[in-house]
């Protein structure tokens, strides 16, 4: 029995650049992981402080668009079982 031969025709790209055109820098998506592991009173603002200290990081490079805050707390994992 003969199989039937398949042909493939290669397309080549056609590169239409303009150098005068600028491309857009692309901003990168960046997020803050923020974590108090313990129940210290020491630590009773360190949160909130964490939150402030990379929302304000993020937000000063124009380079970086916010992509969110994400978090856990020592009082919700595991301490009050």
């Amino acid at each position: 029995m003969a199989v039937a031969k398949k042909t493939v025709a290669i397309i080549p790209p056609q590169m239409k650049y303009d150098k005068g055109i600028r491309m857009e820098q692309k901003k990168l998506r960046v997020a803050a992981y923020c974590r108090v592991s313990t129940l210290l009173e020491e630590q009773e603002n360190s949160y909130e402080t964490q939150v402030e200290h990379f929302t304000n990081k993020i937000n000063q490079n124009p380079n970086w668009k916010m992509a969110g805050i994400f978090a856990d707390d020592a009082d919700i994992i595991g301490h009050n079982q």
